[in-house]
This record gives C-alpha cells, structure tokens and sequence, in this order.
C-alpha cells in the first residue's frame, strides 16, 4: 500500500482539520469529561479544536491530502500555554467552554502537571476521522512528523486517556512513562516518550 501524502497545514486548513478532530474525539474520555452532553460536545468540539490548531501555530501541524488526518505537535519549551496567552484567550475560552470551563482547565492542569522534564517535541492532538480509520493515515501524520524531528536529537512526548491508543504509539516507537487521572472526576492518561 502506498504511504499517503502528509503536508504542513496551513490556516486554510483550520475549519477542515478542526471539524474532523471534533468527529475524531467524539467519544474520547477527557472531551466527555468537559462535555458530558453529546450534543454539546458535538457543537463545541469544533470551535475548541480550531484554537487548539491556532495555539499550535509555533510548532508543526501536519495533514493528510484530503483532511482525513491530522497531528499538531508543540515545539520544545512551547507545550506550556502562559498566563498571558490564556489571559489573551480567556474570551474564546469562555465562548467555547462555558459552564464546562472548569472541567477544561482540571484537564489542563492535569496535563501541565504531568510534562516530563527536559526539551522535547510534543504531540499536542493527533486524531484521524473515524470515516477513514484503518488506512494508516493517523500513522503517517506521525511519522511524517517523527521524521521531520529525528534531526533534532530530541524525544517526542504524549499523552493519551484512550487505552486503545496504547498499543497503537507503542508501535511508533513511545513507551509508557507514566499514569494519573485528572482530578474531580476526570479520565485516567498515560504518559508516553519517545527516545530521542
């Protein structure tokens, strides 16, 4: 089988790569953690991934040709969101998350909480349209990716609360470092590095 075409996403993909991360994480733990309701994730799903695609303008956004897949990583010493740019944020935030911002930004935190120490790339989101799984597109925006940073001499980092997930990294080379659940309720993660 032939390795799909994997480019750089630019802000004309924006609506495209965020509508199909909302159908990708649709039922993924920790956004059924912010949104219980499926009708509301299924509304407000879109419009958080399109600032999470804006957020991660600084470090690599990788697409499949057709939109299909997609995988946003953080460049070193860049996967920390600041005070300034969440107070920047704090609008859109509000508009995306609502009454549900709290359960946001316990997953946040949580996630802060758990960065390993050290430079290294991180796979921010990476999801691919349940329409087109099974095709090896989720695996080639990653290793399209992995690719572009093996020059780096760095490892790659990510986290994950879908078990299934698990066996998937592992066969891109991530082992697991480490576990924890996100407080008041929240979805169990695993942490997973890639060597350098």
């Amino acid at each position: 089988m032939a390795s799909p075409d994997v480019r750089l996403a630019g802000s004309a993909d924006r609506t495209v790569i965020a509508a199909m991360l909302a159908r990708a994480f649709a039922d993924d733990p920790a956004t059924s953690f912010i949104f219980p309701d499926p009708a509301e994730r299924a509304r407000r799903l879109p419009r958080m991934f399109a600032l999470l695609f804006d957020e991660d303008a600084h470090g690599m956004r990788l697409v499949t040709a057709s939109g299909e897949a997609a995988a946003l990583w953080r460049a070193p010493g860049r996967n920390h969101t600041g005070i300034l740019d969440m107070l920047l944020q704090a609008w859109p935030m509000w508009r995306i998350f609502g009454g549900a911002l709290g359960r946001a930004l316990a997953v946040s935190n949580a996630i802060d909480a758990n960065f390993p120490p050290g430079e290294y790339w991180y796979l921010h989101i990476a999801g691919c349209d349940p329409a087109a799984q099974g095709r090896g597109l989720g695996g080639a925006v990653i290793r399209a990716a992995l690719d572009r940073v093996a020059g780096s001499g760095l490892p790659a980092y990510l986290e994950t609360a879908t078990p299934r997930n698990l066996g998937f990294y592992r066969g891109l080379g991530f082992e697991i470092t480490g576990e924890w659940d996100v407080p008041r309720g929240g979805p169990h993660f695993w942490s997973m590095l890639r060597p350098a």
